[in-house]
């Protein structure tokens, strides 16, 4: 693999896991009752509970993203 490949292919990495965090903001703003009554009954943490995990998770899974994909293809867009 050369440098091409690989910022292409963080470039995708980047482009779905944003996609997909936009999916899940919308999916839980607009389903938010629905959403909250499946995972309450699946997992048993309580309704008050989930918007906080909810929160989190995005949070968490964002930085993920920043750091783990827009940085290092950032860094080898600026290197080409």
């Amino acid at each position: 693999m050369d440098i091409n490949e690989i910022t292409t292919f963080l470039g995708w990495c980047t482009a779905l896991n944003v996609c997909f965090l936009a999916f899940a903001a919308i999916f839980l703003f607009l389903f938010n009752g629905f959403t909250i009554n499946i995972h309450s009954k699946l997992t048993g943490v309580s309704a008050a509970e989930l918007p906080t995990l909810y929160f989190s998770y995005m949070a968490n899974y964002k930085i993920a993203v920043i750091i783990f994909n827009l940085v290092p293809y950032l860094a080898l867009k600026l290197m080409i």
